[in-house]
């Protein structure tokens, strides 16, 4: 499974790169953005080599494959964002997370980069879409409801696992 162009009504998900490390550090530096998943920004120098081990793929991608993408504002030509999939267990499961530059947030474009992404799993045939969110991050269950996920019974590292199956 290999990650290629979303395009979506206003946004280009593009790919992830580690070129894309400078723009991105200015869109990730808020530290509002760390409230729920703590952590700090990252310089540019460590988001880059970031960036270049999720490029390399997993260690083991016969368990796990990475996509990743930045999400880039069409109108605006910037990057504001991004997206990522897990997928596991022979393709049948994708954990989901996204991140929207604080700028940017409220306008709704983690609902729609991550319907894309959604999207685009179910293209790929990947059944089962999850995500953890604190219990507390009311934009994050915002985005998970609007996709069609619901939240589950299921707790891991303090957050709850959302679901949903995209066939039956």
């Amino acid at each position: 499974m290999d990650t290629e162009l979303i395009a979506t009504a206003r946004l280009d998900l593009i790919p992830l790169s580690a070129a894309h490390a400078e723009e991105m550090a200015t869109v990730l530096s808020s530290p509002a953005l760390h409230t729920f998943t703590g952590g700090e920004p990252l310089p540019p120098d460590a988001l880059r080599t970031r960036y270049e081990g999720l490029v390399a793929g997993s260690p083991d991608p016969s368990s796990a494959v990475w996509c990743n993408w930045v999400l880039q504002l069409r109108a605006e030509s910037r990057l504001v964002g991004t997206v990522q999939a897990t997928v596991t267990e022979a393709a049948s499961v994708a954990e989901i997370a996204w991140v929207v530059g604080t700028p940017w947030q409220g306008q709704g474009l983690a609902t729609e980069a991550a319907k894309g992404l959604v999207s685009w799993l179910g293209e790929h045939s990947v059944p089962t879409i999850v995500a953890h969110i604190h219990p507390d991050h009311r934009a994050s269950a915002a985005v998970a409801t609007a996709v069609g996920l619901a939240p589950t019974e299921k707790w891991q590292d303090g957050e709850i696992r959302w679901q949903r199956a995209t066939r039956p």
